[in-house]
């Protein structure tokens, strides 16, 4: 069966997906667990607890309306870590129709729970995981974006609210995991802010065409590189001065106000 939409627009649709979770048993977007496992294996123990936000998509109703988004996805990432010894592992798609199944799927693995829920509104508390991983979930909300250079308002401060409720679920100490086929020119620009509380480093997996993976440590500050690219970012979102020009009357009129009668 073939699954890929008629057009792209479709990746953001909780509909596209609702339907093809009931038939494709299995897909893992750049590539399966054991692609990148020798790099997560430097910064995910095995007593980690884990949040899995795999694959996500966007549901518009409206321009005025926020999107709904998920993550975990029917890909086997879960299953092959819970195979490697990680066993602590909540998952989350905002597609009943995907907890459903994977639900399921996975029943008889203790410790592996699986939740519907949106990623920009997290309902687990501060601190609540050790390591919080995505797999081509920035990459699907961007699916619209014409350019990786001016992503449009809506979605920047989607964006922003994703990887703000990110950043406030880790613990001390925690790392938000992000595999991507983005190079850093780009994704840096979405993950280098002082507010996140996080530091950034980049890795690579791949043989011909690279993908990325990005680890961001919670309480670790940003290097004078990535500080440097934020500070260039706020700068270049400033509104420019608005010029003020005087004509010769005001600047008479300016003068007489002036003179202490």
């Amino acid at each position: 069966m073939n699954y890929l939409p008629d057009d792209n627009s479709r990746y953001k649709d909780v509909d596209y997906w609702d339907e093809r979770y009931k038939t494709e048993p299995c897909y893992d977007w750049l590539g399966c667990f054991s692609k990148f496992q020798h790099l997560l294996e430097n910064h995910i123990k095995k007593e980690d607890s884990i949040l899995i936000l795999v694959w996500k998509r966007r549901a518009v109703e409206s321009l005025s309306s926020p999107p709904h988004t998920a993550g975990c996805g029917n890909s086997s990432m879960s299953g092959d870590m819970y195979s490697a010894g990680y066993h602590s592992i909540t998952n989350m798609d905002y597609s009943s129709v995907c907890i459903s199944t994977m639900s399921a799927r996975y029943s008889d693995c203790p410790g592996m729970t699986w939740h519907q829920m949106d990623v920009s509104q997290l309902s687990f508390p501060d601190a609540s995981f050790d390591v919080i991983l995505e797999k081509a979930t920035l990459d699907s909300i961007m699916v619209e974006e014409k350019s990786p250079w001016e992503v449009s308002h809506q979605t920047a401060c989607f964006i922003h609210k994703a990887l703000a409720e990110i950043s406030r679920c880790l613990k001390p100490g925690g790392r938000f995991v992000s595999v991507t086929f983005a190079n850093p020119l780009f994704r840096k620009r979405l993950y280098a802010r002082t507010m996140y509380n996080w530091s950034i480093k980049k890795y690579s997996y791949g043989e011909g065409f690279q993908y990325f993976v990005y680890v961001m440590t919670k309480g670790e500050e940003l290097s004078q590189e990535d500080a440097a690219l934020e500070k260039k970012l706020l700068e270049d979102a400033k509104p420019p001065p608005t010029a003020v020009t005087t004509t010769k009357n005001e600047d008479k009129e300016d003068y007489l106000s002036n003179i202490d009668l």
